[in-house]
């Protein structure tokens, strides 16, 4: 793993750029705005440095699909007469490069990735979640219902979510259905790490038909549920839909989240409960994202953003 702006590479046994060419650099490098560094893995370099004859006056060479934007007259660059190629960057490095967003990469190879193991006499739950995923969802937890709502938060927060439960639904779902949700919460603790450069905050309303729920929330490291949802009915199909305000407790406690729910309408059980899902998965993917703006800093005054 190396740190680039623009494919640092250096070399102290060749000059400096003349004059003239370091007015070139400082005209191709003003052409972008500034962006967070970033941190590739070395097998997704892709870049080519070409220095033509003294007698062509020395250039510099980027295709624009890979060009990192970077003020480049801001670093002790050197030309040098070397072309360095590797292997092509994956489509997601070219697409956030292509949209000049490069903040939009994860600086860890294969995303942010927390993987939790919950073992206890009542459950067995084991839980996998990629917030850089692809929208991977592999959900098996005895709780048919609960199965679909994470589905749910897969699909609409663009997140691998792979869990896998089994537990006491003998004599209900309650231990599996918040064991799964602890276990999720301490999942996104840890692929969230020191929390740099997110947006931090989430807002979205979602509706679905007649029902629509608005979420708001906080990766503040405080955890706190402010939950308001009127369901009609005891039960969805075979599932108690109290356990919906135990299910975001239970993540709120161990996600160090400040957790907001709000039902603005809505009659029918299921239509609440899936938007309230929905909406919950594109706010989290709000405030997981990167702000590019940000540069990698934490989102707090204070400078940390901790679980306690």
């Amino acid at each position: 793993m190396i740190y680039i702006c623009v494919c640092i590479l250096y070399s102290s046994v060749h000059p400096p750029p003349s004059t003239t060419n370091r007015r070139r650099l400082h005209r191709a490098s003003t052409q972008f705005p500034p962006c967070m560094d970033l941190s590739l893995p070395h097998s997704s370099l892709n870049y080519s440095f070409q220095t033509l004859s003294p007698s062509n006056r020395s250039q510099i060479h980027l295709s624009h699909r890979i060009f990192l934007p970077v003020h480049l007259h801001r670093r002790n660059v050197h030309l040098f007469s070397t072309q360095l190629e590797a292997t092509p960057m994956d489509s997601k490095i070219l697409s956030a490069v292509d949209n000049n967003d490069c903040s939009s990469i994860r600086t860890a190879e294969g995303g942010r990735i927390g993987e939790v193991k919950r073992i206890t006499k009542e459950t067995n739950v084991k839980v996998k979640i990629n917030l850089d995923g692809n929208a991977n969802a592999e959900n098996d937890t005895g709780i048919p219902f609960l199965d679909h709502m994470l589905d749910q938060l897969a699909s609409h927060g663009l997140f691998d979510v792979h869990v896998k439960a089994t537990g006491d639904i003998h004599i209900d779902d309650h231990h599996t259905n918040e064991d799964v949700a602890l276990a999720i919460g301490t999942a996104l603790l840890q692929a969230l790490g020191d929390r740099k450069g997110i947006n931090r905050f989430g807002d979205f309303s979602a509706p679905l038909d007649e029902a629509l729920i608005h979420v708001s929330l906080d990766l503040s490291g405080r955890p706190h549920l402010s939950y308001d949802l009127r369901i009609p009915t005891e039960r969805v199909g075979t599932f108690d839909t109290q356990l919906v305000e135990h299910f975001f407790q239970s993540l709120v406690n161990t996600s160090g989240m400040t957790l907001h729910i709000r039902q603005l309408a809505g009659r029918n059980s299921h239509h609440i409960i899936e938007a309230t899902f929905k909406a919950f998965a594109r706010a989290l993917r709000q405030a997981t994202e990167y702000d590019p703006r940000r540069r990698g800093s934490v989102p707090s005054s204070k400078g940390v953003l901790s679980r306690s």
